[in-house]
């Protein structure tokens, strides 16, 4: 059939376009950029794969093992690592721990970091040398931090006996208490987070459209009401994201743990971190620490995957 164009520049009736194939060189040019975005990817995701992919694989294949470091290699023991931690009376107390120590440590920090950032935000005097300090919680290491609130709970010299006798009370024993030591770890990690979640909402409290917030004030919208209708539901990605964030560092916590309690007295403030690092490097097994591990790593799933698929609904992108 003729597909030549007809005199008036048109194709005829019956004429049928066919697709032109890619040119030598428009080819070449996908090649190569194919090749510089895997040149690209690749660091980070042979890291990806390799430092976090392998080796939570690696740990659920022990979780199905019994090793001590001493044998020559792990000795496969099916389910028996889960059911003696599903069956140890301690096991649920270190899990509600975990629960109780996450959930505190995340909506504390999540609450105090919007009210401070929004004081922040109104620019009271000194702003910056408050948003500094509000910051300063977060760099420092966790060990610190747990030395510091060492001497803040001290009932016998610390800042604890001073607050405490205002009232006419005694300071409890922070640290050496079943009551208390839960208490005192959450407190601390709460604090060192505070900074971090300030900052982050104080920059996004200052990034938001001040229109929207003229109109709210012509119409009447002052204080809590403004800041309930309007700024929260603009926060809501980055309320969103601190969330997922922080509860996986909560549940991940070791450092203060380890300073402040060791997990004690007992395991009454020991969480499910502490626990697959005893079982590990204090008990020297391992198919119990990995079983412990992978089921940290199962309710971290299954939070997230809660998270991200209710609350992702309310979420105001716009």
């Amino acid at each position: 059939m003729d597909t030549s164009p007809s005199p008036s520049g048109t194709r005829g009736a019956g004429t049928r376009i066919v697709p032109r194939s890619p040119s030598p060189q428009r080819r070449r040019r996908r090649r190569r950029d194919a090749l510089l975005f895997g040149a690209l990817i690749a660091p980070n995701l042979i890291a990806i794969i390799v430092f976090s992919y392998y080796p939570a694989i690696y740990n659920i294949g022990l979780s199905f093992m019994e090793w001590d470091f001493v044998a020559p290699s792990p000795e496969f023991v099916g389910l028996e690592n889960y059911q003696d931690l599903f069956t140890d009376p301690s096991f649920l107390q270190i899990l509600m721990n975990t629960l109780i120590f996450t959930g505190v440590s995340v909506i504390g920090s999540l609450v105090g970091g919007l009210v401070l950032g929004s004081l922040l935000a109104t620019k009271v005097p000194l702003t910056g040398f408050a948003q500094t300090m509000a910051f300063a919680p977060h760099m420092l290491p966790g060990a610190a931090v747990g030395l510091l609130w060492l001497f803040i709970f001290d009932p016998n010299y610390g800042l604890s006996r001073w607050a405490f006798s205002l009232f006419g009370a005694d300071s409890p024993s922070w640290t050496t208490t079943s009551d208390w030591s839960l208490w005192a770890i959450t407190l601390a990690y709460t604090w060192q987070r505070l900074g971090f979640v300030t900052v982050i909402c104080y920059t996004a409290i200052l990034d938001l459209p001040k229109d929207l917030y003229e109109a709210a004030a012509l119409d009447g919208a002052h204080g809590w009401k403004l800041f309930r209708h309007m700024t929260l539901p603009l926060l809501s990605p980055i309320t969103f994201f601190l969330s997922i964030t922080g509860v996986i560092s909560a549940a991940q916590a070791f450092d203060i743990i380890s300073i402040m309690t060791s997990g004690g007295p007992g395991v009454s403030s020991s969480t499910l971190s502490w626990m697959v690092y005893e079982e590990a490097f204090k008990n020297f097994d391992i198919g119990t620490a990995s079983a412990g591990a992978t089921v940290l790593l199962v309710i971290l799933l299954v939070i997230t995957w809660v998270q991200v698929r209710y609350g992702d609904k309310k979420v105001n992108y716009s």
